[in-house]
């Protein structure tokens, strides 16, 4: 997804008043405004404007949260997998996996904040003694927080809690995404212990959702799409990617989520994420989108092009038909226990049987087919060749085959699916044509 990685709110459900009277305003999208129109050239304001968007209603009535039951069993779950994989406890940084685990969000800075999970016994926390009563105030499991004064070492605290936890010896594992200097202050004060990689665990708990959190994503998609809608509907002759990202943005927030779309015209299309070239739009662009949000922390990432103001040419209809072929193959080769290479597989092949190609080389689809979606907008799971991590329920993913051609457009499809025990199904569904879409 092209857009910026944000900080999102929570959000949720959908009316079907809503998604009409958006869907209806989309016969606008192929009529250009000129100078005498009531729409703002290179503004994202304007009359239409201010109408459709302030038809928009939150879509967040039906938000049911992760339980705390949920996030004891998810606990439990990596405490099973630590004792298999011979980990005597795991150190989550602030970020995704700690508030999975634990539903405490906390922000990155200098000062060390991190849990400890240990593969036998309660939760333990570390944080900056100012903040104490915070922490206490978001601290839902477990009870036990170290603190450290603004002139003591957080570190010393962190190897305290290990020990205090009986670990004398062994593995002790680090999350992702726990930064080196955490890492390193710990590993001086503890040298005694083996520090491996926490991938087994949070990748194993993370990779498969709950009904619970493919619920959350699936409201993620309806709110995205909806405020696509809106974007679309608003797009007018003059206008630059930043103007439809604050259109987008201010969509997504009347339907209760913070999230934005991106978008490139004509020639930057091509360039997966975009040039630094100004941009305005004409008839005739070809306008690739690109965008989401989140709800209660769980992300939707969607990817929609269309031919603003005019016909498409039957070059960008072929193309676009290709790339429509191409993410089907890609959904089709979605199976229980096939490898997740698979999808990238079948999606290059439908490619490369249409002269693009072969592989990642230009023009063609220049990076992997999808990725693993969850909490992050980019998780592990990705439609990769050489991932031969079998498919199982609960996985989710996005299939988006790019078709790049520099100096002419790019055409990029992109919906999400989640994997079933009968096979995978969309989170929102593809577009049917080049002129219509959304279904």
């Amino acid at each position: 997804m092209s857009l910026k990685r944000r900080s999102f709110l929570r959000l949720s459900a959908s009316t079907a008043a809503t998604g009409a009277a958006l869907f209806s305003g989309l016969s606008s999208f192929t009529k250009t405004s000129g100078p005498s129109s009531t729409r703002s050239s290179g503004s994202p304001g304007g009359p239409d404007s201010a109408r459709i968007l302030d038809d928009l209603r939150p879509m967040t009535d039906d938000v049911v949260p992760i339980t705390l039951e949920e996030r004891i069993a998810r606990i439990q779950k990596a405490q099973r997998l630590m004792t298999e994989n011979k980990i005597e406890a795991l150190i989550l940084d602030t970020g995704t996996s700690m508030q999975y685990f634990t539903g405490v969000g906390w922000w990155p800075s200098e000062r060390t904040m991190v849990a400890i999970i240990p593969a036998k016994g309660e939760i333990k926390y570390v944080g900056p003694a100012f903040e104490a009563q915070r922490l206490r105030e978001l601290m839902k499991i477990g009870t036990d927080l170290r603190v450290w004064e603004e002139h003591e070492s957080p570190y010393k605290q962190i190897a305290t809690a290990i020990k205090d936890m009986g670990i004398r010896m062994g593995n002790i594992g680090i999350e992702e995404r726990l930064r080196f200097f955490i890492f390193d202050g710990v590993k001086k004060e503890a040298s005694h212990l083996n520090y491996v990689s926490g991938d087994p665990v949070t990748m194993q708990c993370r990779l498969i959702k709950s009904p619970a959190e493919i619920a959350l994503m699936k409201k993620a998609n309806d709110i995205t799409i909806a405020a696509y809608k809106a974007g679309v509907a608003l797009l007018h002759e003059g206008m630059s990617p930043a103007d439809f990202g604050a259109i987008t943005a201010d969509a997504h927030s009347r339907l209760g989520a913070e999230g934005e779309i991106g978008v490139n015209f004509g020639q930057a299309s091509a360039f997966p994420h975009g040039s630094i070239q100004p941009q305005h739009l004409k008839k005739g662009d070809i306008v690739l989108m690109d965008g989401g949000c989140k709800v209660q922390g769980y992300s939707s990432d969607i990817s929609r092009t269309i031919v603003f103001g005019a016909a498409p040419t039957d070059r960008q209809r072929q193309v676009w038909d290709i790339e429509k072929r191409s993410q089907a193959a890609g959904f089709a080769a979605a199976r229980i226990g096939a490898p997740c290479e698979n999808v990238d597989i079948a999606a290059r092949k439908v490619l490369t049987d249409a002269g693009f190609g072969p592989g990642y080389k230009i023009p063609g689809c220049p990076h992997r087919t999808g990725h693993g979606i969850g909490m992050d907008g980019h998780e592990w799971g990705n439609m990769v060749l050489g991932n031969r991590q079998p498919l199982q329920p609960g996985m989710c993913f996005s299939i988006e085959p790019t078709i790049a051609i520099y100096g002419e457009f790019g055409i990029r499809l992109e919906d999400c699916a989640y994997m079933t025990e009968d096979g995978p199904r969309w989170f929102s569904e593809p577009s049917p044509s080049i002129d219509q879409p959304f279904a």
